[in-house]
Parts: structure tokens; C-alpha cells; sequence
């Protein structure tokens, strides 16, 4: 049974799937949205809140943008260092909004982009890390960020599986094998036919990991898909007005379709079950009244030999009454009382 403890919650096989609320950059550069963000992701019954930590100069080369001619950029009006520039999460603002965070009962992720970040979100008590696809083939980064001894959050957004695994590779080379990772495609929103969510299983199975999925596309329908193929974490942008301005707000859950999805997951862990087949509670009188049972198909004296003719095979099923399949053990012997028509057989009334 592989789990990885995070903060106060054990997540894994047998463990309620955890739920993160990736705000982004969704707070909108305002300390109090970032915090009424968080407000709304624990009404909405996240377990986490997830920033981003980067700073422009950090992540985006000015000069490389401005030369580069890609339809990613056509959906941005202003261009990729000002779109960075303004997103940026303030360094000064994360003890504050971490203690908040948690002081909602909520664990406070932050995707850290540099090792200023790193350092600071450990020194500030994060209880993991949360690696984006980007930076999945930066090998320095993923060592520096294990070395934490934190658990380790590595989505594979646009990754193939030798990546992967040389990603992986550097991380367990440290020593740090609590891992999870998350199938993910990077397109904001990603499309239905491209989510894969079997590649995510394959990826465990493979690199004997937990798994989860990192998710772009509209509602909940890969979100409950990868539930019920084993995902232990399902993270989703989080918005309160999918209207507003901003590179994540229009792809992003609202308050009202975050919560439908989390409520989605919760009952469908509960649909799940165990991997045994039961008999429930709830079907025990549907067991009486849908199965069939030999019964008297006219009046029979006792010492009279049972004849074919004599049984019908008819609902409700009570107990002590003979199953069908006992109909042809019974057909040749004889009554050992009378039995009246409509009577069920039983082995007390059949010798």
C-alpha cells in the first residue's frame, strides 16, 4: 500500500482523493483576493490551495519572447514578460497568506521557478512541493527541490516517458522517493480527446508511483475519470469569476463547478468501494423478492413421489426456501408432509 503523508493528511491507495484549488495567478496581484480565494476553496471543499512563485526575470527571457512567433502568444494582448510581469505572486505576501491558508484548515502549495523560491517556501514550512511540467527536464532544479526532504508533486505536461523517467531518476537520486505524479496536458484549456487519462496508470504501474492528474479541461468529466482509475490527487485552476481578465481566470472552476466537482468525488470514492464483491445491506430484501424458488405447483400429500409437473420456479425467494438449481436433485422423491399448493419446498418437507 504506497502512501506519502502531506501535512496532516496520508494520500494513496485507500486514502480520500486530495483535492487541490491551483489559484495561479487568479488573485489578480490583490492580497485580499488571494485571500478571499481561499476562503472560497475551502467552502468548496479543497484540501489545498496552490499558488505560483516566479518572477518574471526568473522564468522568461524578455528578448527570446520577443523574437519568437508561436499561436500561444496570439491569445495574450499584451506580450509573454508583461503577461509574466503582472502575475507575479509578491515574495512578501506568502508567510502571510500561508498562515492563512492554513489557518483554514488548508495545506499552501506555491509552485516555486527559482532556488530563491525553493529555499523560501521551506524555510516558510510548505508540506510539499509542486513541480510544473515546464520545468520537468531541469534536472538541477528537481535534485535542489528534493534534497527538501518534502514530498515531491511533479506534473507531465507535453513530457514523453524517457523524460520522465530521467525526471524521476534525479529525484530518487537524493534519496527522496515520496513521489506523485500527475498526468497533465499542457493547453489552457486542453481538449477531451488528448486527456489520456490511462497514461496516468501506465505511469504508475510503470514507475511504481502514486499518480494523479493535473487537469485543463472543461468540468469534471476527466477529474471523475481519473478517480475511478486510482488518481490520489486531482488539481484544478480555481477562479470566483471566470469573466475576469488574466491568462488562467477563463479555463479556470468557478466556486459553483469546483464544488460540484468535488462533491462528484466524494461520491464516487464512496461508489467505488473495495475490490471484492458483497452482498449489501440495501439489497437484502431485494435478494427475497427478485429471486426465484422451487414452490408447490398443486397440493401434495405426504409419501407422494415429486414430479417435474409438481414444481414451479417462481419469485419471492424466502428463507430456507430451495433454489432452482435444486430442481432436478428433488424430482423423484418424496414429500415427507403434506405440502399445499403455492408452498415453498424445503429440505425439511422433501425426504
Amino acid at each position: 500500500m504506497k502512501r506519502v503523508k502531506i501535512g496532516k493528511r496520508w494520500i494513496g491507495n485507500g486514502e480520500q482523493v486530495y483535492i487541490i484549488a491551483e489559484i495561479g495567478s487568479n488573485f489578480d496581484r490583490d492580497k485580499d483576493r488571494a485571500k478571499k480565494l481561499i476562503d472560497l476553496a475551502k467552502d468548496c471543499g479543497a484540501d489545498a490551495v496552490k499558488f505560483q512563485s516566479f518572477l518574471a526575470d526568473k522564468i522568461v527571457s524578455k528578448e527570446g519572447f520577443e523574437g519568437l512567433k508561436t499561436g500561444f502568444q496570439s491569445r495574450w494582448s499584451k506580450p509573454v514578460y508583461e503577461v509574466y510581469k503582472s502575475a507575479e505572486f509578491p515574495r512578501e505576501w506568502h508567510e502571510e497568506l500561508l498562515r492563512y491558508a492554513n489557518n483554514k484548515g488548508l495545506d499552501f502549495f506555491s509552485s516555486p521557478y527559482d532556488i530563491e523560491s525553493i529555499d523560501m517556501l521551506d524555510e516558510l514550512g510548505v508540506t510539499a512541493f509542486k513541480i510544473g511540467s515546464g520545468d520537468i527536464t531541469w534536472h538541477e532544479i528537481l535534485q535542489y527541490i528534493a534534497k527538501k526532504e518534502k514530498p515531491v508533486i511533479l506534473a507531465t505536461g507535453a513530457s514523453t516517458i524517457s523524460e520522465i523517467d530521467e525526471a524521476i531518476r534525479a529525484i530518487k537520486s537524493v534519496g527522496n522517493e515520496n513521489l506523485v505524479l500527475l498526468q497533465c496536458v499542457t493547453n489552457y484549456p486542453s481538449h477531451f480527446e488528448n486527456a489520456n487519462i490511462r497514461a496516468m496508470k501506465t505511469m504508475g504501474e510503470m514507475f511504481d508511483v502514486l499518480t494523479g492528474y493535473s487537469d485543463h479541461t472543461p468540468g469534471m468529466v476527466v477529474a471523475l475519470g481519473a478517480v475511478a482509475l486510482g488518481a490520489c490527487i486531482i488539481e484544478k485552476h480555481f477562479t470566483d469569476d471566470k469573466t475576469r481578465e488574466g491568462p488562467d481566470h477563463p479555463f479556470a472552476m468557478d466556486g459553483k463547478d469546483f464544488k460540484e466537482m468535488v462533491d462528484g468525488i466524494r461520491a464516487l470514492e464512496k461508489a467505488l468501494g473495495l475490490s471484492k464483491k458483497d452482498l449489501y445491506v440495501e439489497e437484502s430484501e431485494a435478494v427475497v423478492l427478485q429471486r426465484r424458488c422451487l414452490r408447490a405447483a398443486e397440493d401434495i400429500q405426504e409419501g407422494a413421489e415429486i414430479r417435474e409437473n409438481m414444481i414451479n420456479v417462481l419469485r419471492p425467494s424466502p428463507e430456507n426456501s430451495m433454489e432452482p438449481k435444486y430442481k432436478k436433485i428433488i424430482i423423484g422423491r418424496k414429500a415427507s408432509r403434506d405440502i399445499t399448493k403455492g408452498d415453498i419446498f424445503t429440505w425439511d418437507n422433501v425426504s
